[in-house]
């Protein structure tokens, strides 16, 4: 059986292919590259600009070592067009509307379980293979996607977007295998090019960046005020709704009075951000949401269970939810236990015990069935209008 494993230059994809090896499959490695910080005015924010070799050309230099100490062979392909079009653009356009979206699930969507899932069947492969904390699980003929045995850095998350026919055909080697296990194979395997390397962190194939001095390379900033929801009373100055997440608590520079403080909503229109004070953190709380794009990594035939569990952010505990059917890629998800900072643009993800089912993006959130973002909005013109 003809494999092609995704090799990053990390310790992860490093071991899957010896694992592979190992078993007596006939394995080829790829390096992707999917950035090109020049090209793609990647220059505020971007910690290595100046280096003279590029994060991304140090990753196939790490993979290239990787796959000679290993004895195979790597191939290369870029799909930089590829993942400006459908990842890097919608990642953008989320942030324009003042929603937060996860560039590692369109990634996986459209760059490995795509363009390069067919580069590997258009070459000949019968499989793909790559160092996702994840696993499959055959019954009755269909690859299930499945928890990873490290429940700490399982990653179905954020593979809840890929096709169900491109899980048919995916490896993951690493699935029975905890994260010190993985180091200790490549340390013992002299693999001196990943085995001490740091996890990769920050953007899917972009990288560690000073996120919202990044984001001002395509999306101008726009200072304006932060408005405290309970008194209506402005308490500090943004740098733009777009740079803030539902939730967040630290860089809201709010310093004349104690905090902390956190993200409630937005007025994207008006440039205005809602927060409320820890001692008021019942604005961030939900019960409902609706769910869009729903992608399922399921047989036709599988019996969707109405109580399952959901994620709404990656290594988030599961959450029980009541899942109904809107129509076929629409869900509403109900949890009355009340859920904090769900997140208009990210994913909410479902799980049947072990089998990843699937996941959706978060498009409505409400409280008590009252659109919760719409409800700070009119409580704001509320409070304005008191005040004359």
């Amino acid at each position: 059986m003809k494999i092609l494993v995704g090799l990053s230059g990390g310790v992860d994809s490093a071991i899957a292919a010896y694992l592979l090896k190992e078993q007596g499959y006939d394995v080829t490695c790829c390096f992707m590259r999917n950035w090109d910080s020049y090209a793609n005015n990647d220059i505020e924010g971007n910690p290595t600009i100046l280096e003279d070799t590029c994060p991304q050309e140090q990753d196939y230099m790490d993979a290239l070592a990787v796959a000679k100490h290993l004895g195979l062979q790597l191939l290369r392909v870029d799909f930089i067009k590829e993942y400006w079009d459908h990842v890097f653009q919608t990642f953008l356009n989320e942030y324009e509307k003042g929603r937060t979206p996860n560039p590692d699930i369109l990634c996986n969507k459209y760059i490995k379980f795509d363009s390069f899932f067919n580069y590997a069947k258009d070459n000949g492969f019968d499989i793909v293979a790559t160092g996702h904390y994840a696993s499959t699980t055959n019954i009755d003929g269909f690859n299930y996607l499945t928890r990873a045995k490290d429940t700490n850095k399982d990653q179905t998350y954020f593979l809840c977007q890929v096709n169900k026919e491109a899980i048919q055909k995916t490896m993951f080697p690493l699935g029975n295998l905890i994260k010190p296990q993985v180091r200790k194979y490549a340390l013992d395997l002299n693999l001196e090019s990943v085995a001490t390397k740091k996890d990769s962190t920050g953007i899917c194939f972009i990288g560690e960046r000073d996120f919202r001095k990044f984001l001002t390379n395509y999306l101008p900033s726009k200072e304006g005020k932060i408005v405290d929801i309970d008194t209506g009373k402005v308490v500090g100055e943004h740098i733009g709704v777009l740079y803030y997440t539902i939730g967040q608590r630290k860089g809201l520079n709010i310093d004349h009075a104690a905090g902390p403080w956190f993200v409630v909503g937005k007025d994207v229109k008006k440039n205005i951000l809602f927060v409320c004070h820890q001692t008021k953190k019942e604005w961030l709380y939900s019960t409902s949401c609706i769910v869009k794009d729903v992608n399922w990594i399921l047989p036709q035939d599988y019996n969707i269970p109405e109580k399952c569990t959901a994620k709404f952010r990656y290594r988030q505990p599961d959450q029980d939810v009541y899942l109904k059917y809107i129509d076929s890629k629409t869900v509403i998800l109900s949890y009355p236990q009340k859920i904090a900072s769900v997140t208009c643009g990210q994913e909410a993800v479902f799980y049947d015990g072990n089998i990843c089912m699937g996941g959706g993006v978060i498009e409505q959130v409400f409280i008590d069935d009252v659109d919760l973002n719409e409800k700070i909005l009119m409580t704001y013109k509320e409070k304005l209008n008191g005040k004359h």
